[in-house]
């Protein structure tokens, strides 16, 4: 089942970690912040995902 992929604008420090790491899932908006591609994510984008959301500096990134 998919998973939803959100980033909390609050949170985020638009360090810009996540789009380096995987360009496919997240970018970085015009005010800095990190903005998921995709929606929902599963199976290896899922996995990548969740990899890319651990190592948040700040653990904006949720895979729910």
């Amino acid at each position: 089942m998919a998973k939803k992929l959100v980033v909390d604008q609050e949170t985020c420090i638009g360090c810009g970690l996540c789009a380096a790491v995987n360009a496919d899932l997240f970018a970085m908006n015009d005010e800095g912040k990190s903005d998921p591609v995709v929606a929902t994510v599963d199976g290896d984008l899922e996995t990548a995902a969740e990899d890319v959301a651990s190592q948040c500096p700040v653990e904006a990134i949720k895979v729910e």
